[in-house]
């Protein structure tokens, strides 16, 4: 069943639980190692022929039922003028944190067309998938990019972003006011070029208490989610670290919600409630685990969410570099062969 994924995130009946992954194209696999021995990673999300191969690579490999477009959730930040590049071992690196009203002032809110090769490579993948499976778009939430800006990297304890937000919250709110507009349209724009679902990662959101998330973050993710749901394609919000934000997550929008490997799924829907459909949640790290527990775990997922009620199998976050392929492939076969008796 092509359409597994689009029915699942709909809560309409399937035959199987469909299987995507995050991060499911990347360093684990032997064939993207290959291509990046000669182009560095920004150059692939560039390039929409290597885009494109890069993408498809899992589709072939492990039968998953979704494609995601291979992209990176910082590409909008260069063009609204915060560059950055990737430093060996470090992440990514900006030139200058955006720490200021001036520094803030100063970005730009861009048009998609300034991706242009994100969307070239959209309507690519959707030819080379010829209807067969469903492509997934995403985009960073605004909060994890506000925190890159503003830490000017990676960070432990997101200092600077919240020292910003406390002490100087017109300054936040005009920040994350720009990147939600820009996420609105980049969003949006993919749909237009055939992203048939989105995902918005929040993956740093977890760092926040429930009442700075209301106070600080609600507004600009349902000034995006708001406007990409009258698309009518599914909308998926995932952050990690957030199980006491599970119900604003919900209240700030989407038709999935991402649940991370520290929620036990039969309290997640007990929480969420049968309204809108849940993706996850294998820890990353069980990947090469025995298979006996392995199969257990996922048992314990598919029973945690109920038949029929709108799930898509998922891990907790991405594929780490480190996993076995055959692993990753194993999970895919054993998920729908288990959600189908």
């Amino acid at each position: 069943m092509w359409d597994r994924f689009l029915r699942a995130c709909r809560r309409e009946p399937v035959d199987a639980t469909p299987v995507w992954f995050m991060r499911q194209a990347g360093r684990y696999m032997a064939e993207y190692r290959k291509i990046r021995e000669k182009h560095t990673l920004l150059e692939i999300c560039k390039t929409p022929d290597l885009a494109t191969e890069v993408t498809l690579q899992p589709v072939r490999a492990l039968g998953v039922d979704a494609a995601i477009l291979f992209a990176d959730i910082l590409l909008p930040l260069e063009p609204m003028g915060a560059p950055f590049e990737f430093a060996a071992g470090e992440g990514p690196v900006f030139e200058a944190p955006v720490r200021t009203a001036a520094a803030v002032e100063r970005l730009r809110v861009i048009e998609p067309d300034e991706l242009d090769y994100v969307l070239r490579a959209i309507r690519q993948i959707r030819g080379e998938l010829d209807g067969k499976t469903p492509l997934i778009g995403f985009a960073g939430a605004p909060f994890t990019l506000a925190s890159y800006v503003v830490e000017g990297g990676k960070s432990q304890n997101y200092a600077n972003a919240k020292r910003m937000m406390y002490d100087a919250p017109e300054t936040w709110h005009a920040l994350m006011h720009k990147l939600s507009e820009v996420v609105r349209r980049y969003l949006r724009a993919q749909v237009d070029a055939g992203a048939q679902a989105v995902q918005l990662f929040d993956s740093w959101v977890g760092a926040l208490s429930p009442s700075d998330y209301r106070d600080y973050v609600a507004v600009h993710v349902r000034h995006i989610l708001a406007d990409i749901e009258t698309t009518g394609v599914p909308v998926i919000h995932f952050g990690t670290g957030t199980a006491a934000l599970l119900e604003s997550m919900k209240e700030a929008g989407g038709s999935v919600i991402g649940i991370d490997w520290r929620v036990p799924m039969e309290q997640a829907r007990r929480r969420l409630g049968a309204d809108v459909a849940l993706q996850g949640n294998l820890d990353p790290l069980l990947l090469p685990a025995p298979r006996s527990l392995l199969t257990r775990r996922i048992d314990e997922i598919l029973a945690g969410v109920g038949p029929g009620s709108g799930h898509v199998f998922n891990l907790g976050h991405g594929i780490l570099p480190d996993t076995p392929p055959d692993a990753v492939k194993w999970v895919t076969d054993t998920v729908h062969e288990r959600s189908a008796r």
